[in-house]
């Protein structure tokens, strides 16, 4: 597994278990990896939505309901869409490195235990 996604699943399985500092050094060290670059940028947007949002409790966030209800069948169907919207051509790569973030994100969650096993 290269290690920008082994860093997302540890970073993922901070925020798991509400961990918030140990997911901030995961974070920084995934911004680090991914530079600061249009891509990187998006990347990096993406990865602190996520713990803004888990950290504020948003209810209305996608990364929130998903954690909160985790439905493996939808989130493997939004996996897919989020693989094809950052292949688009048209999508500058700002979307592709915010999309990459959701679809490694994504894929780090469905390889839980805790979310495979309870389905």
């Amino acid at each position: 597994m290269p290690a920008r996604e082994m860093r997302m699943e540890m970073f993922l399985r901070a925020l798991l278990r509400r961990d918030f500092d140990k997911a901030k050094a995961h974070l920084d060290k995934l911004q680090k990896v991914v530079g600061d670059d249009e891509w990187g940028r998006g990347y990096s947007k993406a990865i602190n939505g996520f713990m803004s949002a888990l950290k504020d409790g948003d209810s209305d966030a996608l990364i929130v309901k998903l954690i909160n209800e985790p439905n493996p069948d939808e989130i493997r169907k939004l996996l897919k869409r989020f693989e094809d919207i950052k292949t688009q051509e048209f999508r500058d790569d700002y979307e592709r490195g915010y999309y990459t973030a959701w679809v490694e994100l994504l894929q780090a969650y469905l390889s839980q235990k805790t979310l495979t096993g309870s389905r």
